[in-house]
């Protein structure tokens, strides 16, 4: 397909969740693609189903892996796909979340492909905000030595959206233990 069909598909499918009315909220703690309310095109993205996460652990024993404090919060470095990103280390995210100027640079590297699109949801953030968003796989979450593969992630309908390390990623490790005097996250 080429590079501006690919685009003009991954645009449609925000703005298609922009114009979506609500269908649920995170607050439940289910973050399950929600069905269109509408038929969609037949050339559309419809929902998909997932692929359980799978851990792969590259190294023997724990990785640790070094935060950078940056305006009040922990960034560690996270490879999505192949490309290397910094992600906030956030316990109380729920998935991983990026936003759209993320996965648009992801998607016009073919990092992120239409099959890895599941389908469109809504998410309350911290302040207690209603936004919409779609969901999407992540083929690959490197982080330190360990390789999570086929993981959910947020994609928020904001461009100015931080990159959150949450609980789609996080919660497939056995322990994690923050060290703030060294600046280290291990994972078990």
């Amino acid at each position: 397909m080429p590079s501006q069909m690919r685009y003009y598909v991954w645009f449609c499918l925000f703005l298609l969740s922009q114009l979506a009315g609500c269908s649920g909220c995170s607050r439940s703690g289910s973050h399950q693609p929600r069905r269109p309310k509408r038929n969609p095109p037949t050339d559309s993205v419809t929902t998909q189903a997932t692929t359980k996460p799978t851990l792969k652990q590259i190294g023997d024993g724990p990785t640790e892996v070094a935060m950078q404090k940056r305006n009040g919060v922990y960034l560690v470095p996270v490879t999505i796909n192949g490309r290397a990103m910094q992600f906030i280390l956030d316990t109380g995210a729920s998935l991983i979340s990026m936003s759209t100027r993320e996965a648009e640079l992801l998607f016009r590297e073919g990092t992120i492909t239409n099959r890895d699109i599941i389908g469109q949801s809504e998410f309350q953030d911290a302040n207690g905000d209603i936004s919409p968003g779609a969901i999407v796989r992540l083929r690959s979450v490197r982080i330190g030595d360990r390789v999570l593969e086929n993981v959910n992630a947020n994609v928020v309908g904001n461009a100015k959206a931080p990159l959150l390390l949450g609980q789609s990623a996080l919660s497939k490790f056995g322990r994690i233990s923050l060290d703030y005097r060294r600046n280290v996250v291990t994972f078990d």
